[in-house]
C-alpha cells in the first residue's frame, strides 16, 4: 500500500509540472552578463526551434554588441494606464529598429503549438503582428498567462512566443526591473555587457 501511494504521488507531481520544467541536456544555455551580475537562461530548442535558432544566430554572429534592457512594464498605476490587462516584464534587445545587426523577422510560434507558456522567468519574443519578431525579448516577472495563445494582452489573440526560461539570476532581473523609469522606459538603458552560449 505504501509503495502504491508513493507511485501515485509521483504521477500527480509529474502531471502538475509544466512542459518547460523538464530541461533536456541538448537545450542550450545562454549567459547575459550585466553590471548587476549574470543571468543564465535555458532555451527550448526542441520545442521552439525557429525562435531559438534565430536567437542563437544573433549570439553566434556577434550581433548583440549594442544589446540593452530598456523597457519595464510594472503593476504600478502610472505604468500601464491604458491597458486593461496588466502584465509585468523586463524588455531588452537592440532597441533601434534601424540597427544594422537586425535580421529578418521570423515565423510566429504560438504557445498552443509549442506547449511552452509564460511563467516567472520565461523569455518571450516581443512583436507587433504575428511574424514580426526579430530579437527584442522580454523576461516575465511572475506568471503571465495573458501572454499565452488566446491571452488578452494582445488583441489579435495569438499571444507571444515563449522560448526559454531564466535558471539563475532572477534577482538581477528584478533589480533591473526596479530601476527608475518614465512611461515604461528606463531613464538610462541598462547594457547587456556580453551575451554568450555556455556549455552545460
Amino acid at each position: 500500500m505504501k509503495i502504491l501511494l508513493i507511485i501515485l504521488s509521483c504521477l500527480f507531481a509529474a502531471a502538475g509540472c509544466s512542459n518547460q520544467s523538464v530541461i533536456k541536456n541538448t537545450d542550450p544555455h545562454i549567459l547575459i552578463q550585466t553590471d548587476y551580475g549574470n543571468i543564465e537562461a535555458v532555451l527550448y530548442a526542441d520545442k521552439v526551434p525557429i525562435t531559438v535558432t534565430n536567437f542563437l544566430r544573433y549570439i553566434k554572429e556577434d550581433r548583440l554588441g549594442d544589446a540593452r534592457f530598456y523597457r519595464v512594464v510594472r503593476l504600478s498605476p502610472d505604468n500601464q494606464p491604458d491597458n486593461e490587462v496588466k502584465i509585468e516584464v523586463l524588455q531588452g534587445g537592440l532597441y533601434d529598429e534601424d540597427n544594422p545587426d537586425l535580421l529578418p523577422p521570423i515565423k510566429h510560434e504560438t504557445t498552443e503549438d509549442t506547449g511552452v507558456e509564460h511563467f516567472d522567468g520565461t523569455l518571450s519574443m516581443a512583436r507587433y503582428g504575428p511574424g514580426t519578431a526579430t530579437i527584442e525579448f522580454s523576461i516575465c516577472i511572475g506568471d503571465q498567462p495573458e501572454l499565452n495563445y488566446k491571452g488578452r494582452r494582445n488583441p489579435d489573440g495569438w499571444g507571444f512566443t515563449a522560448f526559454g526560461r531564466v535558471v539563475s539570476g532572477m534577482e538581477v532581473v528584478r533589480k533591473i526591473h526596479r530601476l527608475p523609469a518614465k512611461d515604461q522606459y528606463l531613464e538610462k538603458h541598462f547594457p547587456m555587457r556580453k551575451v554568450t552560449v555556455i556549455k552545460k
